[in-house]
Parts: structure tokens; C-alpha cells; sequence
């Protein structure tokens, strides 16, 4: 029937467009495009950042400037931009990655407030930054005011690219606080800042390679990206320098 060809054509004309723009089909998967270098790396770093965490609070049993706080900021991230997990597969890597990037956070809160002797290292009152008044809110009215679609799934993807690029905030209040930064810690932040830097190398290479157009995700990475500047300045001093991360006084 001519309609149901015409029907046809509509729909995969709305399957490019959304690939074209890195947006999911209605109750679909978001595609998540080719793999390249930049975007591998900036996953690989990810994973390290997490890693690194991990193994700073395993061998020294201290979260010591670390902000759990940040820790559920990026649960509520990877849960509401990996919840297509319950429904579609895409492929191993792809939910590696998301089982991966889920798991490990929940066992690092676990650490953070449950695990002795590392929660009694917590420092609840310096880690107070008040994400549920400045962050959630804000993120949630942005994310449904610039969804694509008003999908439940496109507007929690939505709100976890905003939520995300301000997710660093507890983590870099608390540093700010303490001043003199362990190794470990300023590597953990130090990866994560990195991480981001690949993405955006990732975005220009897919805009050029793919003409991959993302306004959403690329305002929330250059936000995050810029909130990560000043630290990644004095870590990569430090780094030069061969000294300890030592940030400067906040007026």
C-alpha cells in the first residue's frame, strides 16, 4: 500500500535525522555513533578516574577530600542517561561501560558513608555543598525546557547532561576547602577533567567526520569543561612542577 511505504520513508527519514542530531527515536535507544580515538580515550579515562578513586580509598582507608556528595550527583547522572539498559542492547561495550560506570559508584558511596574505617574518615560537615537547592532544580527545568522530545527517557537524558556538567561542584568546593590536595585525589579529579577534554575533541571530530550536531551536550560539556579549567591549571603546575597540589585561597 502506498501508505505504508510512505510510512516507511517517514520513519527512516526520523531515524537519520535523529542519528544526525544524537537524538533516540521515541522509546528507543539513543545511538551513541562510531567509536573513535578521542571518544575511547575519553572512556578509558573515565574508567581511570574511577579506578584511581577506588584504589585511593582501598589502600590509604581515608575519603579524605573526597566529596561523596559528587559521588551521588553522577549516580543520579549515569542512572537517568543509562536507564534505556532496562530495554534495548546496542552492544558489550555499551553495557559494560554503563554497568561499570553504575556499579562503581554505588560502591563508592557505599565506602564513602558505610564501609569502615573509610566513612569514619568522612567529612560530612566540610562536604556540604547544597546540590538540592542550586543543582537539581535548576538542571530538571533546563532539561525538560531543551529536551528534543517529551519522552521520559529523552527528558532524564536531558537533565543528566546538565545535571552532569555541574557535578564537579561538591568535589571542587571541598579541595577548595582543604587547599592541599593528596596525590591520588588531584589524579582522580585530574582524570575526570581529562576525560571531559577527549569529549570535546570526540564532539569536533564527529561534527567534521559525521556532521554529528549535539547542542545540548556540547553547552553541557564546555560548562563543565570550564569549571574544570582553574583546577586543571594548578594540577598540571604541580604535575610540572613536581610539587603537591596546593590550590590558592578563595575570597
Amino acid at each position: 500500500a502506498v501508505w505504508l511505504r510512505a510510512a516507511a520513508v517517514a520513519e527512516a527519514a526520523a531515524a537519520s535525522l535523529a542519528l544526525l542530531r544524537g537524538r533516540p527515536l521515541v522509546g528507543g535507544a539513543r545511538p551513541t555513533g562510531s567509536m573513535n580515538i578521542f571518544r575511547l580515550s575519553g572512556d578509558m579515562l573515565h574508567l581511570t578516574s574511577i579506578m584511581l578513586l577506588i584504589w585511593k580509598l582501598q589502600k590509604t582507608k581515608s575519603c579524605v577530600g573526597v566529596s561523596c556528595r559528587m559521588q551521588e550527583l553522577y549516580l543520579m547522572v549515569f542512572v537517568f542517561r543509562y536507564m534505556d539498559l532496562l530495554w534495548s542492547y546496542i552492544s558489550v561495550y555499551n553495557t559494560v561501560m554503563k554497568v561499570v560506570f553504575i556499579s562503581s559508584t554505588v560502591y563508592l558511596i557505599h565506602l564513602m558513608r558505610f564501609k569502615t574505617p573509610i566513612s569514619q574518615t568522612y567529612e560530612r560537615i566540610k562536604d556540604s555543598f547544597p546540590y538540592e537547592m542550586y543543582l537539581l532544580g535548576p538542571c530538571a527545568v533546563i532539561g525538560i525546557l531543551t529536551t528534543e522530545e517529551y519522552s521520559f527517557f529523552e527528558i532524564l537524558w536531558t537533565i543528566s547532561i546538565w545535571l552532569e556538567s555541574v557535578a564537579i561542584l561538591p568535589q571542587l568546593v571541598l579541595l577548595h576547602q582543604i587547599r592541599e590536595v593528596e596525590n591520588l585525589t588531584s589524579d582522580f579529579v585530574g582524570a575526570m577533567g581529562a576525560y571531559r577534554a577527549f569529549y570535546v575533541l570526540n564532539w569536533i571530530y564527529r561534527y567534521f567526520s559525521e556532521d554529528y550536531i549535539n547542542w545540548v551536550g556540547w553547552i553541557g560539556g564546555l560548562l563543565q569543561t570550564i569549571l574544570y579549567a582553574d583546577f586543571f591549571f594548578y594540577f598540571a603546575k604541580s604535575k610540572w612542577y613536581g610539587s603537591k597540589l596546593i590550590l590558592p585561597v578563595t575570597t
